[in-house]
Protein backbone atom coordinates (compact mmCIF):
# COMPACT_ATOMS: atom_id res chain seq x y z
CA UNK A 1 0.00 0.00 0.00
CA UNK A 2 1.10 3.57 -0.22
CA UNK A 3 2.64 5.11 2.98
CA UNK A 4 3.74 8.67 2.23
CA UNK A 5 3.64 10.59 -0.95
CA UNK A 6 6.54 13.74 -0.94
CA UNK A 7 5.92 16.44 -3.63
CA UNK A 8 8.38 19.39 -3.91
CA UNK A 9 7.62 22.10 -6.57
CA UNK A 10 5.06 20.52 -9.33
CA UNK A 11 3.00 23.28 -10.42
CA UNK A 12 1.25 25.34 -7.45
CA UNK A 13 2.48 22.64 -4.70
CA UNK A 14 5.73 23.88 -3.65
CA UNK A 15 6.23 21.64 -0.57
CA UNK A 16 3.50 18.77 0.51
CA UNK A 17 4.23 14.97 2.78
CA UNK A 18 1.01 12.82 3.29
CA UNK A 19 0.89 10.40 5.18
CA UNK A 20 -1.57 7.48 4.48
CA UNK A 21 -2.80 3.91 6.49
CA UNK A 22 -4.86 1.04 5.18
CA UNK A 23 -8.73 1.53 4.25
CA UNK A 24 -10.52 4.41 3.04
CA UNK A 25 -9.37 7.86 2.40
CA UNK A 26 -10.53 10.68 0.72
CA UNK A 27 -9.57 13.81 -0.80
CA UNK A 28 -11.88 16.93 -0.95
CA UNK A 29 -12.24 20.21 -1.67
CA UNK A 30 -13.29 23.30 -3.68
CA UNK A 31 -13.34 23.19 -7.41
CA UNK A 32 -9.59 24.26 -8.49
CA UNK A 33 -7.87 23.62 -5.08
CA UNK A 34 -5.71 21.47 -6.47
CA UNK A 35 -6.85 17.39 -6.71
CA UNK A 36 -6.05 17.01 -10.38
CA UNK A 37 -2.58 18.69 -9.67
CA UNK A 38 -2.24 16.48 -6.45
CA UNK A 39 -2.84 13.12 -8.93
CA UNK A 40 -1.05 14.53 -11.99
CA UNK A 41 1.90 14.24 -9.82
CA UNK A 42 1.27 11.24 -8.03
CA UNK A 43 0.87 9.63 -11.34
CA UNK A 44 4.27 10.84 -12.64
CA UNK A 45 5.48 8.96 -9.78
CA UNK A 46 4.22 5.65 -11.37
CA UNK A 47 5.81 6.52 -14.55
CA UNK A 48 3.50 8.81 -16.46
CA UNK A 49 4.64 10.66 -18.98
CA UNK A 50 6.53 13.79 -17.81
CA UNK A 51 5.51 17.37 -19.25
CA UNK A 52 7.96 20.63 -18.29
CA UNK A 53 4.97 22.44 -17.35
CA UNK A 54 4.82 20.27 -14.63
CA UNK A 55 7.32 22.08 -12.41
CA UNK A 56 6.55 25.48 -10.70
CA UNK A 57 7.44 28.34 -12.38
CA UNK A 58 10.94 29.81 -11.35
CA UNK A 59 12.50 26.77 -10.62
CA UNK A 60 14.70 24.15 -12.49
CA UNK A 61 13.31 20.38 -11.35
CA UNK A 62 10.53 19.22 -9.05
CA UNK A 63 9.88 15.84 -7.92
CA UNK A 64 7.85 13.11 -6.84
CA UNK A 65 8.46 10.19 -4.07
CA UNK A 66 6.12 7.64 -3.34
CA UNK A 67 6.98 5.66 -0.53
CA UNK A 68 5.00 1.50 -0.75
CA UNK A 69 4.69 -1.26 1.61
CA UNK A 70 4.86 -4.41 -0.23
CA UNK A 71 4.31 -7.63 0.51
CA UNK A 72 7.09 -10.54 -0.26
CA UNK A 73 5.43 -12.13 -3.07
CA UNK A 74 3.56 -9.20 -4.65
CA UNK A 75 3.95 -9.48 -8.13
CA UNK A 76 6.25 -5.77 -7.98
CA UNK A 77 8.97 -7.98 -6.45
CA UNK A 78 9.32 -10.05 -9.46
CA UNK A 79 9.23 -7.18 -11.57
CA UNK A 80 12.47 -5.52 -9.61
CA UNK A 81 14.17 -9.17 -9.97
CA UNK A 82 13.39 -8.83 -13.70
CA UNK A 83 14.99 -5.02 -13.89
CA UNK A 84 17.88 -6.63 -11.73
CA UNK A 85 17.27 -4.95 -8.81
CA UNK A 86 16.35 -7.00 -6.47
CA UNK A 87 19.78 -7.67 -5.36
CA UNK A 88 19.89 -3.87 -4.23
CA UNK A 89 16.13 -3.63 -3.20
CA UNK A 90 16.00 -6.83 0.09
CA UNK A 91 12.40 -8.35 0.44
CA UNK A 92 11.50 -6.38 3.84
CA UNK A 93 12.07 -3.13 2.39
CA UNK A 94 9.67 -0.27 1.48
CA UNK A 95 9.87 0.79 -2.26
CA UNK A 96 10.50 4.19 -2.89
CA UNK A 97 9.56 5.51 -6.72
CA UNK A 98 10.96 8.94 -6.80
CA UNK A 99 10.58 10.90 -9.92
CA UNK A 100 12.41 14.08 -10.85
CA UNK A 101 10.97 16.28 -13.70
CA UNK A 102 13.42 19.25 -14.79
CA UNK A 103 12.05 22.31 -16.42
CA UNK A 104 13.36 21.26 -19.89
CA UNK A 105 11.45 18.34 -20.46
CA UNK A 106 13.79 15.75 -19.45
CA UNK A 107 12.59 12.92 -16.35
CA UNK A 108 14.49 11.06 -13.99
CA UNK A 109 13.30 8.12 -12.55
CA UNK A 110 14.68 6.03 -9.32
CA UNK A 111 13.47 3.19 -7.15
CA UNK A 112 14.90 2.95 -4.14
CA UNK A 113 17.57 5.48 -5.19
CA UNK A 114 18.60 2.95 -7.84
CA UNK A 115 18.30 4.37 -11.48
CA UNK A 116 15.63 2.97 -13.74
CA UNK A 117 14.24 3.58 -17.08
CA UNK A 118 10.73 5.23 -17.49
CA UNK A 119 9.14 1.96 -18.99
CA UNK A 120 10.44 -0.24 -15.32
CA UNK A 121 8.73 2.38 -13.65
CA UNK A 122 5.35 2.33 -15.56
CA UNK A 123 5.05 -1.50 -15.59
CA UNK A 124 6.20 -1.47 -11.51
CA UNK A 125 3.48 1.43 -10.71
CA UNK A 126 1.02 -0.64 -12.37
CA UNK A 127 1.64 -3.36 -10.12
CA UNK A 128 1.11 -0.95 -7.40
CA UNK A 129 -1.46 1.03 -8.30
CA UNK A 130 -4.46 1.14 -9.81
CA UNK A 131 -6.18 5.04 -10.62
CA UNK A 132 -9.59 4.79 -12.12
CA UNK A 133 -11.99 7.69 -13.54
CA UNK A 134 -14.28 8.80 -15.55
CA UNK A 135 -12.10 9.33 -18.28
CA UNK A 136 -9.48 6.78 -17.49
CA UNK A 137 -8.12 5.01 -20.49
CA UNK A 138 -6.35 2.03 -18.36
CA UNK A 139 -6.68 -1.04 -15.64
CA UNK A 140 -10.44 -2.62 -15.96
CA UNK A 141 -11.18 -0.48 -19.42
CA UNK A 142 -7.83 -2.08 -21.13
CA UNK A 143 -9.45 -5.37 -22.83
CA UNK A 144 -5.73 -6.82 -22.68
CA UNK A 145 -6.50 -7.13 -18.97
CA UNK A 146 -10.09 -9.13 -19.08
CA UNK A 147 -9.10 -12.10 -19.14
CA UNK A 148 -5.98 -11.96 -16.65
CA UNK A 149 -9.03 -10.67 -14.25
CA UNK A 150 -11.75 -13.13 -15.36
CA UNK A 151 -9.22 -15.54 -14.58
CA UNK A 152 -8.63 -14.54 -11.29
CA UNK A 153 -12.32 -14.42 -10.31
CA UNK A 154 -12.29 -17.84 -11.36
CA UNK A 155 -9.26 -18.97 -9.39
CA UNK A 156 -8.26 -20.30 -12.69
CA UNK A 157 -4.46 -19.08 -12.65
CA UNK A 158 -2.85 -22.17 -12.24
CA UNK A 159 -4.42 -23.83 -15.29
CA UNK A 160 -3.72 -20.72 -17.47
CA UNK A 161 0.04 -20.98 -16.53
CA UNK A 162 -0.18 -24.85 -17.27
CA UNK A 163 -1.94 -23.35 -20.99
CA UNK A 164 0.91 -21.35 -20.53
CA UNK A 165 3.61 -23.87 -19.81
CA UNK A 166 1.88 -26.41 -22.79
CA UNK A 167 2.14 -24.01 -25.20
CA UNK A 168 6.07 -23.22 -25.07
CA UNK A 169 6.52 -26.95 -24.75
CA UNK A 170 3.97 -27.30 -28.37
CA UNK A 171 5.95 -24.62 -29.80
CA UNK A 172 9.52 -26.31 -29.17
CA UNK A 173 8.42 -29.86 -30.11
CA UNK A 174 7.27 -28.35 -33.00
CA UNK A 175 10.00 -26.36 -33.54
CA UNK A 176 12.23 -29.46 -33.23
CA UNK A 177 10.29 -31.36 -35.61
CA UNK A 178 10.21 -28.52 -38.20
CA UNK A 179 14.41 -28.20 -37.81
CA UNK A 180 15.14 -32.15 -38.59
CA UNK A 181 12.53 -32.01 -40.88
CA UNK A 182 14.31 -29.16 -42.74
CA UNK A 183 17.44 -30.98 -42.30
CA UNK A 184 16.25 -33.79 -43.41
CA UNK A 185 15.21 -32.29 -46.72
CA UNK A 186 18.42 -30.49 -47.12
CA UNK A 187 20.10 -33.85 -46.72
CA UNK A 188 18.00 -35.62 -49.45
CA UNK A 189 18.61 -32.52 -51.99
CA UNK A 190 21.81 -32.90 -52.01
CA UNK A 191 22.35 -37.06 -51.30
CA UNK A 192 23.70 -37.97 -54.47
CA UNK A 193 26.74 -35.47 -54.14
CA UNK A 194 27.30 -36.29 -50.57
CA UNK A 195 27.70 -39.97 -51.12
CA UNK A 196 30.21 -39.14 -54.19
CA UNK A 197 31.77 -36.76 -51.62
CA UNK A 198 32.24 -39.23 -48.55
CA UNK A 199 33.12 -42.00 -51.51
CA UNK A 200 35.94 -39.59 -52.98
CA UNK A 201 36.91 -38.25 -48.95
CA UNK A 202 37.20 -41.99 -47.63
CA UNK A 203 39.45 -43.25 -50.78
CA UNK A 204 41.75 -40.25 -50.00
CA UNK A 205 41.54 -41.00 -46.35
CA UNK A 206 43.40 -37.28 -45.33
CA UNK A 207 44.66 -37.02 -42.27
CA UNK A 208 44.87 -33.85 -39.91
CA UNK A 209 48.55 -32.76 -39.86
CA UNK A 210 48.98 -35.13 -42.70
CA UNK A 211 50.24 -32.33 -45.47
CA UNK A 212 52.89 -30.68 -43.20
CA UNK A 213 54.24 -33.86 -42.28
CA UNK A 214 54.71 -34.53 -46.35
CA UNK A 215 55.71 -31.01 -46.95
CA UNK A 216 58.44 -31.35 -44.33
CA UNK A 217 59.57 -34.78 -45.81
CA UNK A 218 59.32 -32.98 -49.17
CA UNK A 219 61.65 -30.08 -48.72
CA UNK A 220 64.07 -32.68 -46.70
CA UNK A 221 64.44 -34.88 -49.71
CA UNK A 222 64.83 -32.23 -52.38
CA UNK A 223 67.71 -30.92 -49.60
CA UNK A 224 69.35 -34.03 -48.86
CA UNK A 225 71.01 -34.81 -52.62
CA UNK A 226 73.18 -31.38 -52.19
CA UNK A 227 74.44 -32.12 -49.02
CA UNK A 228 74.78 -36.11 -49.46
CA UNK A 229 78.39 -35.85 -51.39
CA UNK A 230 79.40 -33.80 -48.43
CA UNK A 231 78.14 -35.77 -46.10
CA UNK A 232 80.04 -39.18 -47.52
CA UNK A 233 83.39 -37.10 -47.63
CA UNK A 234 82.95 -35.94 -44.04
CA UNK A 235 81.79 -40.08 -43.16
CA UNK A 236 84.83 -41.45 -45.28
CA UNK A 237 87.27 -39.15 -42.97
CA UNK A 238 85.93 -40.52 -39.91
CA UNK A 239 85.38 -43.76 -40.71
CA UNK A 240 87.39 -44.84 -44.06
CA UNK A 241 90.07 -46.69 -44.43
CA UNK A 242 92.45 -43.44 -43.88
CA UNK A 243 90.51 -42.96 -40.27
CA UNK A 244 92.41 -41.73 -37.80
CA UNK A 245 90.27 -43.29 -35.03
CA UNK A 246 92.44 -47.04 -35.62
CA UNK A 247 95.50 -45.39 -34.71
CA UNK A 248 93.84 -43.13 -31.63
CA UNK A 249 92.52 -46.22 -30.37
CA UNK A 250 96.29 -47.74 -30.38
CA UNK A 251 97.75 -44.45 -28.77
CA UNK A 252 95.60 -44.30 -26.29
CA UNK A 253 96.10 -48.57 -25.59
CA UNK A 254 99.92 -47.85 -25.34
CA UNK A 255 99.76 -44.79 -23.04
CA UNK A 256 97.53 -46.48 -20.88
CA UNK A 257 100.14 -49.15 -19.85
CA UNK A 258 102.33 -46.28 -19.26
CA UNK A 259 99.92 -44.77 -16.80
CA UNK A 260 101.35 -46.03 -14.19
CA UNK A 261 104.86 -45.29 -14.70
CA UNK A 262 103.82 -41.85 -14.76
CA UNK A 263 100.40 -41.23 -14.28
CA UNK A 264 100.71 -37.00 -13.62
CA UNK A 265 101.70 -36.93 -17.29
CA UNK A 266 99.99 -39.65 -19.22
CA UNK A 267 96.05 -39.45 -17.65
CA UNK A 268 95.67 -35.97 -18.65
CA UNK A 269 96.64 -36.79 -22.27
CA UNK A 270 94.60 -40.10 -22.23
CA UNK A 271 91.22 -38.69 -21.02
CA UNK A 272 91.60 -36.10 -23.88
CA UNK A 273 92.27 -38.41 -26.34
CA UNK A 274 89.79 -41.06 -24.93
CA UNK A 275 86.99 -37.55 -24.92
CA UNK A 276 87.96 -37.59 -28.64
CA UNK A 277 87.39 -41.00 -29.36
CA UNK A 278 84.32 -40.84 -28.03
CA UNK A 279 82.99 -37.36 -29.75
CA UNK A 280 84.23 -38.71 -32.85
CA UNK A 281 82.21 -42.21 -32.72
CA UNK A 282 79.51 -39.79 -31.71
CA UNK A 283 79.94 -37.46 -35.00
CA UNK A 284 80.03 -40.85 -37.25
CA UNK A 285 76.84 -42.09 -35.87
CA UNK A 286 74.85 -38.73 -36.74
CA UNK A 287 76.75 -38.82 -40.56
CA UNK A 288 75.50 -42.91 -40.79
CA UNK A 289 72.05 -40.98 -39.51
CA UNK A 290 72.07 -38.29 -42.22
CA UNK A 291 73.25 -40.56 -44.85
CA UNK A 292 70.41 -42.78 -44.30
CA UNK A 293 67.50 -39.93 -44.54
CA UNK A 294 69.56 -38.82 -47.35
CA UNK A 295 69.23 -42.00 -49.35
CA UNK A 296 65.20 -42.15 -50.26
CA UNK A 297 64.01 -43.62 -53.28
CA UNK A 298 63.16 -41.36 -55.89
CA UNK A 299 59.97 -42.88 -56.10
CA UNK A 300 58.96 -42.10 -52.47
CA UNK A 301 59.35 -38.47 -53.31
CA UNK A 302 57.03 -38.99 -56.62
CA UNK A 303 54.65 -40.17 -54.05
CA UNK A 304 55.27 -37.88 -51.37
CA UNK A 305 54.43 -35.20 -54.65
CA UNK A 306 51.78 -37.10 -55.73
CA UNK A 307 49.96 -36.85 -52.37
CA UNK A 308 50.04 -33.46 -51.63
CA UNK A 309 49.10 -32.61 -54.87
CA UNK A 310 45.52 -34.79 -54.50
CA UNK A 311 45.12 -33.10 -50.87
CA UNK A 312 45.50 -29.78 -51.73
CA UNK A 313 43.17 -30.55 -54.61
CA UNK A 314 40.69 -31.71 -52.55
CA UNK A 315 40.85 -29.03 -50.29
CA UNK A 316 40.53 -26.42 -53.39
CA UNK A 317 37.29 -28.43 -53.94
CA UNK A 318 35.85 -28.84 -51.22
CA UNK A 319 37.13 -25.30 -50.28
CA UNK A 320 38.34 -26.18 -46.72
CA UNK A 321 42.23 -26.13 -45.80
CA UNK A 322 43.89 -29.17 -45.91
CA UNK A 323 43.80 -29.98 -42.56
CA UNK A 324 39.75 -29.79 -41.83
CA UNK A 325 39.22 -32.62 -45.09
CA UNK A 326 38.96 -35.60 -42.44
CA UNK A 327 36.43 -33.58 -40.72
CA UNK A 328 34.37 -32.65 -43.40
CA UNK A 329 34.27 -36.41 -44.33
CA UNK A 330 33.20 -36.83 -40.99
CA UNK A 331 30.19 -34.25 -41.62
CA UNK A 332 29.33 -35.69 -45.08
CA UNK A 333 29.10 -39.24 -43.40
CA UNK A 334 26.99 -38.21 -40.57
CA UNK A 335 24.57 -35.91 -43.59
CA UNK A 336 23.90 -39.58 -44.98
CA UNK A 337 23.35 -41.20 -42.02
CA UNK A 338 20.39 -38.48 -41.05
CA UNK A 339 19.36 -39.25 -44.38
CA UNK A 340 18.85 -43.09 -43.89
CA UNK A 341 18.04 -42.60 -40.31
CA UNK A 342 16.56 -39.21 -40.51
CA UNK A 343 13.07 -40.38 -41.36
CA UNK A 344 12.86 -42.72 -38.64
CA UNK A 345 13.98 -39.95 -35.90
CA UNK A 346 11.42 -37.53 -38.06
CA UNK A 347 8.37 -39.77 -37.09
CA UNK A 348 9.50 -39.84 -33.41
CA UNK A 349 9.40 -35.62 -33.62
CA UNK A 350 6.35 -35.82 -34.78
CA UNK A 351 4.59 -37.85 -32.74
CA UNK A 352 5.63 -36.01 -29.93
CA UNK A 353 4.63 -32.63 -31.76
CA UNK A 354 1.39 -34.51 -32.01
CA UNK A 355 1.21 -35.30 -28.43
CA UNK A 356 2.27 -31.62 -27.23
CA UNK A 357 -0.48 -30.05 -29.52
CA UNK A 358 -3.52 -32.85 -27.98
CA UNK A 359 -1.99 -31.79 -24.58
CA UNK A 360 -2.02 -28.02 -25.38
CA UNK A 361 -5.77 -28.00 -26.84
CA UNK A 362 -7.58 -30.37 -24.06
CA UNK A 363 -6.01 -28.29 -21.80
CA UNK A 364 -7.07 -25.12 -23.85
CA UNK A 365 -10.43 -26.28 -24.09
CA UNK A 366 -10.52 -27.18 -20.67
CA UNK A 367 -9.78 -23.62 -19.30
CA UNK A 368 -12.26 -22.15 -21.99
CA UNK A 369 -14.98 -24.13 -20.46
CA UNK A 370 -13.99 -23.27 -17.24
CA UNK A 371 -13.65 -19.20 -18.03
CA UNK A 372 -17.30 -19.52 -19.53
CA UNK A 373 -18.82 -20.96 -16.33
CA UNK A 374 -16.41 -18.50 -14.12
CA UNK A 375 -18.07 -15.84 -16.85
CA UNK A 376 -21.27 -16.62 -15.67
CA UNK A 377 -20.86 -15.86 -12.02
CA UNK A 378 -18.59 -12.58 -12.37
CA UNK A 379 -22.02 -11.17 -14.99
CA UNK A 380 -24.26 -12.77 -11.69
CA UNK A 381 -22.32 -10.57 -9.61
CA UNK A 382 -21.28 -7.29 -11.30
CA UNK A 383 -25.31 -7.44 -11.94
CA UNK A 384 -26.07 -7.30 -8.65
CA UNK A 385 -23.77 -4.17 -7.84
CA UNK A 386 -26.04 -2.17 -10.62
CA UNK A 387 -28.74 -1.31 -8.93
CA UNK A 388 -27.83 0.58 -6.17
CA UNK A 389 -25.53 2.44 -8.51
CA UNK A 390 -28.92 3.61 -10.64
CA UNK A 391 -28.17 1.74 -13.33
CA UNK A 392 -30.90 -0.74 -12.70
CA UNK A 393 -31.41 -0.95 -16.63
CA UNK A 394 -28.30 -1.58 -17.59
CA UNK A 395 -26.37 -4.88 -18.02
CA UNK A 396 -22.96 -6.31 -17.42
CA UNK A 397 -21.98 -9.16 -19.51
CA UNK A 398 -18.20 -11.09 -20.33
CA UNK A 399 -18.16 -11.95 -23.95
CA UNK A 400 -15.84 -14.97 -24.45
CA UNK A 401 -14.63 -15.82 -28.25
CA UNK A 402 -13.25 -18.72 -28.32
CA UNK A 403 -11.52 -19.65 -31.48
CA UNK A 404 -8.92 -22.52 -31.91
CA UNK A 405 -6.91 -21.09 -35.15
CA UNK A 406 -6.48 -17.88 -32.75
CA UNK A 407 -4.67 -20.33 -29.86
CA UNK A 408 -1.97 -18.93 -28.04
CA UNK A 409 0.15 -19.09 -24.70
CA UNK A 410 -3.39 -17.34 -23.30
CA UNK A 411 -5.35 -20.16 -24.76
CA UNK A 412 -7.86 -19.68 -27.26
CA UNK A 413 -9.96 -17.09 -25.83
CA UNK A 414 -10.59 -13.55 -26.52
CA UNK A 415 -12.29 -12.31 -23.50
CA UNK A 416 -13.65 -8.61 -23.22
CA UNK A 417 -16.09 -6.87 -20.74
CA UNK A 418 -19.32 -5.49 -22.12
CA UNK A 419 -21.87 -3.59 -21.03
CA UNK A 420 -25.70 -2.85 -22.17
CA UNK A 421 -27.09 0.48 -20.84
CA UNK A 422 -30.61 0.63 -21.50
CA UNK A 423 -33.15 -2.23 -22.65
CA UNK A 424 -33.35 -2.18 -26.39
CA UNK A 425 -30.12 -0.66 -26.97
CA UNK A 426 -26.95 -2.40 -28.78
CA UNK A 427 -24.41 -4.03 -26.37
CA UNK A 428 -20.94 -3.16 -26.76
CA UNK A 429 -17.86 -2.77 -25.07
CA UNK A 430 -16.98 -1.54 -21.89
CA UNK A 431 -14.90 1.49 -22.79
CA UNK A 432 -17.15 2.47 -25.93
CA UNK A 433 -20.75 2.29 -24.35
CA UNK A 434 -20.58 3.26 -21.01
CA UNK A 435 -20.83 7.37 -20.87
CA UNK A 436 -18.35 9.29 -18.61
CA UNK A 437 -20.21 8.84 -14.99
CA UNK A 438 -21.92 5.21 -16.01
CA UNK A 439 -18.68 3.95 -17.00
CA UNK A 440 -17.22 5.05 -13.49
CA UNK A 441 -19.63 3.05 -11.85
CA UNK A 442 -19.26 -0.12 -13.63
CA UNK A 443 -15.72 0.01 -12.44
CA UNK A 444 -16.33 0.52 -9.41
CA UNK A 445 -19.06 -2.44 -9.43
CA UNK A 446 -15.99 -4.55 -11.02
CA UNK A 447 -13.15 -3.59 -8.65
CA UNK A 448 -16.66 -4.77 -5.61
CA UNK A 449 -16.54 -7.87 -7.15
CA UNK A 450 -12.69 -8.66 -7.71
CA UNK A 451 -11.85 -6.86 -4.78
CA UNK A 452 -8.95 -9.49 -3.40
CA UNK A 453 -8.38 -10.91 -7.36
CA UNK A 454 -6.35 -9.51 -9.61
CA UNK A 455 -6.03 -6.47 -7.47
CA UNK A 456 -3.22 -3.77 -7.01
CA UNK A 457 -2.59 -2.94 -3.21
CA UNK A 458 -3.40 0.49 -3.60
CA UNK A 459 -6.88 1.57 -5.76
CA UNK A 460 -7.37 5.29 -6.73
CA UNK A 461 -11.16 6.74 -7.55
CA UNK A 462 -10.71 10.15 -9.32
CA UNK A 463 -14.41 11.60 -8.91
CA UNK A 464 -16.46 8.69 -9.93
CA UNK A 465 -19.11 10.18 -8.26
CA UNK A 466 -19.64 12.76 -10.44
CA UNK A 467 -23.22 13.57 -11.60
CA UNK A 468 -24.69 11.48 -8.32
CA UNK A 469 -25.99 12.38 -5.69
CA UNK A 470 -28.32 10.93 -3.01
CA UNK A 471 -28.79 7.39 -2.29
CA UNK A 472 -26.45 6.45 -5.58
CA UNK A 473 -23.79 8.66 -3.86
CA UNK A 474 -24.06 6.96 -0.79
CA UNK A 475 -23.93 3.39 -2.58
CA UNK A 476 -20.90 4.69 -3.91
CA UNK A 477 -19.58 5.26 -0.81
CA UNK A 478 -20.97 2.20 0.48
CA UNK A 479 -19.07 -0.12 -1.76
CA UNK A 480 -15.80 2.20 -1.59
CA UNK A 481 -15.73 1.33 1.84
CA UNK A 482 -16.34 -2.32 1.47
CA UNK A 483 -13.61 -2.51 -1.08
CA UNK A 484 -11.29 -0.94 1.18
CA UNK A 485 -11.58 -4.13 3.68
CA UNK A 486 -9.31 -5.87 0.92
CA UNK A 487 -7.09 -3.08 -0.65
CA UNK A 488 -6.33 0.59 0.18
CA UNK A 489 -8.78 3.20 -1.60
CA UNK A 490 -7.86 6.90 -2.09
CA UNK A 491 -11.11 8.88 -3.50
CA UNK A 492 -10.94 12.11 -4.88
CA UNK A 493 -14.36 12.95 -3.90
CA UNK A 494 -17.29 16.24 -4.35
CA UNK A 495 -20.08 13.98 -2.64
CA UNK A 496 -20.21 14.15 1.23
CA UNK A 497 -22.41 10.46 1.31
CA UNK A 498 -18.60 9.24 0.24
CA UNK A 499 -16.61 11.02 2.26
CA UNK A 500 -18.86 10.30 5.32
CA UNK A 501 -17.68 6.16 4.69
CA UNK A 502 -13.88 7.46 4.93
CA UNK A 503 -11.81 6.12 7.88
CA UNK A 504 -9.35 9.05 6.77
CA UNK A 505 -9.84 12.72 5.52
CA UNK A 506 -7.51 14.83 3.17
CA UNK A 507 -8.36 18.28 2.48
CA UNK A 508 -7.29 20.19 -0.26
CA UNK A 509 -6.91 23.98 0.04
CA UNK A 510 -5.12 26.66 -1.59
CA UNK A 511 -3.40 29.29 0.37
CA UNK A 512 -2.07 32.83 -0.92
CA UNK A 513 1.85 33.50 -0.33
CA UNK A 514 3.85 36.21 -0.57
CA UNK A 515 1.37 38.83 0.07
CA UNK A 516 -1.05 37.29 -2.78
CA UNK A 517 1.85 37.33 -5.79
CA UNK A 518 1.68 33.24 -5.89
CA UNK A 519 -0.72 30.71 -4.12
CA UNK A 520 -0.13 27.16 -2.91
CA UNK A 521 -1.65 24.07 -2.94
CA UNK A 522 -2.24 22.54 0.79
CA UNK A 523 -3.43 18.88 1.68
CA UNK A 524 -4.36 18.72 5.46
CA UNK A 525 -5.85 15.29 7.53
CA UNK A 526 -8.61 16.75 9.46
CA UNK A 527 -10.67 14.84 11.97
CA UNK A 528 -13.80 15.04 14.55
CA UNK A 529 -15.18 18.23 14.19
CA UNK A 530 -13.20 19.98 11.05
CA UNK A 531 -14.40 16.93 8.80
CA UNK A 532 -17.70 17.40 10.01
CA UNK A 533 -17.15 21.21 9.04
CA UNK A 534 -15.84 19.76 5.92
CA UNK A 535 -18.80 17.26 4.87
CA UNK A 536 -21.15 20.19 5.84
CA UNK A 537 -19.50 23.02 3.23
CA UNK A 538 -19.55 19.62 0.88
CA UNK A 539 -23.60 19.77 1.92
CA UNK A 540 -24.46 23.25 1.75
CA UNK A 541 -21.74 24.93 -0.39
CA UNK A 542 -20.51 28.44 0.71
CA UNK A 543 -22.64 29.30 3.85
CA UNK A 544 -22.53 26.52 6.16
CA UNK A 545 -25.73 26.29 7.89
CA UNK A 546 -26.32 24.27 11.45
CA UNK A 547 -28.48 22.50 9.47
CA UNK A 548 -25.89 21.25 6.93
CA UNK A 549 -23.30 20.56 10.29
CA UNK A 550 -26.53 18.31 11.38
CA UNK A 551 -27.17 16.39 8.19
CA UNK A 552 -22.98 15.55 8.40
CA UNK A 553 -23.23 14.39 11.67
CA UNK A 554 -25.81 12.31 10.42
CA UNK A 555 -23.78 10.92 7.32
CA UNK A 556 -20.62 10.26 9.91
CA UNK A 557 -22.50 8.27 12.49
CA UNK A 558 -24.56 6.25 9.83
CA UNK A 559 -21.27 5.34 8.04
CA UNK A 560 -19.39 4.02 11.40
Amino acid sequence: MLSRLSIRDIVLIDRLDIDFAEGLAVLTGETGAGKSILLDAFALALGARGDQTLVRQGIEQGQVIAVFEVARKHPARALLKAQNLANDIAAEDELILRRVQFSDGRTRAFVNDQPVSVQAMKQLGSALVEIHGQHDDRALVDAATHRRLLDAFGALEAEAAEVEMLWEARREAQAAADSHRAEVERAKREGDWLRHSVEELDKLAPQTGEETSLATRRAVMMQSEKVAEDLRDAHEAIAGANSSVPAFAGVIRRLERRAAQAPSLVEPAVKALDAALTALEETRGHLEAALRTADFDPMELERIEERLFALRAAGRKYNVPVDELAALARKYNADIALIDAGEERLKALDVAASQAEAAYRAAALALSQARAKAATALDKAVNGELTPLKLERAKFSTEIDSDAAAAGPNGIDRVEFWVQTNPGTRPGPLMKVASGGELARFLLALKVVLADRGSAPTLVFDEIDTGVGGAVADAIGVRLARLARGVQVLAVTHAPQVAAQASRHYVISKDTLDKGKRVATRVAEVAEERRREEIARMLAGAEITNEARAAAERLIKAAE
